[in-house]
């Protein structure tokens, strides 16, 4: 997995699931304040929260992760402050962010057949 000594940062602010590598790593640098090439993992979810990406640097290259969650939702870390932009996690915190938790569904009293 990932080494403890990384850092992991999951912006608070949910973002268009449509952002390849270059719009993700501008972000990194306007909305965490961030060097997205400095060895860290930036997690970005969409509004929903049912889908992430995992952007991170390799040597040479960007490389993006994206998970879509079917019947689950990623539960996000909320930020401590409202001005707060992103929120650290450990790798513990980012594999429990990345297996999601079962969504709560509004049908849950109809009969279905």
């Amino acid at each position: 997995m990932i080494p403890a000594s990384v850092r992991i940062f999951v912006c608070t602010e949910p973002q268009d699931m449509r952002r390849g590598f270059d719009a993700l790593a501008l972000t990194v640098r306007q909305v965490i304040g961030e060097d997205p090439r400095g060895g860290a993992v930036f997690v970005f979810a969409s509004r929903r929260s049912d889908r992430v990406k995992v952007l991170w640097w390799d040597r040479n290259g960007y490389c993006l992760m994206y998970k879509r969650l079917h019947r689950a939702l990623f539960r996000v870390p909320a930020a401590d402050e409202p001005a707060q932009r992103s929120v650290v996690v450990d790798p513990k915190g980012f594999a429990e962010l990345l297996r999601g938790v079962e969504r709560t569904s509004r049908r849950e009293g109809r009969n279905r057949s």
